[in-house]
């Protein structure tokens, strides 16, 4: 179905340069029309009514809390589409910033990362510069696309923590190009649209961030105007992105319940393709629990950096883990006699170790982590089993 879609999209796109030749308009002229008479505004405003079929995906919960929840969500999508692909959408002058926070939240955005992200082009090269500090782990990452017109975001170049070269001082420096260049190398392409820094905590009430800045190596001191295809295509990027990502991770929740309340292995090609981090093994998987019921998770950790586990409301939004205990990870659990770590999500606290907190919510999503499995550490899959209170 996707491939069909994309075919169609190229489709469109062909014909669409036929009509421009033929009307011996450029596409600067096309923009400015669209800006002028009003259809850009308009067809950002459809695309966004289009996104709300999320909502009514199958499987999707019918009653008014969950249905409120993905409202919220969608808002949150927008807000974070267009401070990405409007506010801040000039790649010759990036901004790394916060896309995924407290209040932004998709696609099971893990508690325990601190993540920064930055609109770039691969017609350029760029320099970030920045200081260490004390989180526990650093990655960065350059990918391809867009959840609104290619489905997701395809993996381009990696810098792990554990390659990145530190002056004495904490402080680091990183050129993104298409070709090697200085102590540390982040590889970009033709396609790469975006610069992810991933930042993992530990304790993230312990340890200090990264702080981290992003330049355009052309030279350039100031940016230029804004111009009608910036605000055109932007609104065209945010309402693509509103839709497209809202409805993947739709179908994915809708997969999940093939195996609700157990945590199987998921396709690692497929979270790659979503811009998930090739060093990470993740078990997503759906749960749902009775008011009398309790979802009890054992597993003993293979060696590896970090592990963690968290819960989410069903449109794949990490639970509020600003006021409740959402999530659990390597440092902050309390492990067995042997070793093995037994999590418990309740409804309310069972008076043991490890409860995870549904938050008033009887279903949604639910996500495990392998992170960078060490030496010939074998990744575990978790038991589960559900339980009367």
């Amino acid at each position: 179905m996707k491939g069909l879609l994309f075919f169609f999209l190229r489709m469109l796109k062909f014909f669409h340069n036929i009509r421009m030749k033929l009307s011996g308009k450029t596409e600067d002229d096309l923009h400015a029309q669209r800006v002028v008479g009003g259809e850009s505004w308009e067809e950002f405003c459809n695309n966004l009514k289009t996104a709300g079929a999320s909502l009514l995906y199958p499987g999707t919960p019918r009653d008014a809390f969950n249905q409120a929840e993905g409202l919220r969500y969608l808002t949150r999508l927008t807000r974070g589409g267009l401070e990405a692909f409007v506010e801040f959408c000039d790649p010759a002058f990036p901004v790394l910033r916060r896309m995924a926070h407290e209040t932004i939240k998709l696609g099971a955005d893990n508690p325990d990362n601190y993540y920064f992200n930055a609109q770039i082009s691969g017609k350029y090269s760029y320099r970030i510069r920045g200081k260490r500090n004390t989180v526990h782990y650093i990655g960065f990452f350059t990918q391809n696309g867009n959840y609104g017109s290619t489905g997701g975001l395809a993996p381009s170049g990696a810098l792990e923590d554990s390659e990145l070269k530190i002056e004495e001082d904490g402080s680091f420096e990183i050129i993104l190009s298409k070709s090697r260049a200085g102590k540390n190398w982040l590889k970009t392409e033709d396609a790469t649209t975006m610069v992810l820094v991933r930042q993992t905590f530990f304790d993230r009430f312990a340890e200090t961030p990264a702080e981290i800045l992003i330049e355009n190596l052309d030279g350039r001191t100031q940016p230029d105007p804004i111009t009608p295809a910036m605000i055109d295509e932007g609104l065209k990027t945010v309402s693509l992105f509103v839709a497209g990502a809202s409805l993947l991770f739709a179908r994915w929740a809708k997969g999940f319940q093939k195996h609700t309340n157990r945590l199987p292995l998921f396709d690692p090609e497929v979270s790659n393709a979503a811009g998930g981090d090739a060093q990470i093994i993740y078990y997503h998987s759906y749960w749902r629990l009775a008011v009398d019921e309790a979802l009890v998770i054992e597993v003993m950790p293979p060696d590896c950096d970090s592990w963690n586990f968290q819960l989410n409301n069903y449109w794949m939004e990490s639970l509020d883990y600003r006021y409740f205990t959402i999530c659990i990870n390597k440092a902050s659990a309390h492990y067995e006699a042997d070793g093995s770590v037994r999590v418990v999500v309740a409804h309310s606290d069972p008076g043991i170790p490890n409860w995870i907190n549904t938050c008033n919510h009887t279903e949604g999503t639910m996500l495990w982590r392998w992170y960078r499995l060490k030496d010939s550490a074998q990744a575990m899959e978790p038991a589960c089993k559900v339980i009367k209170n």
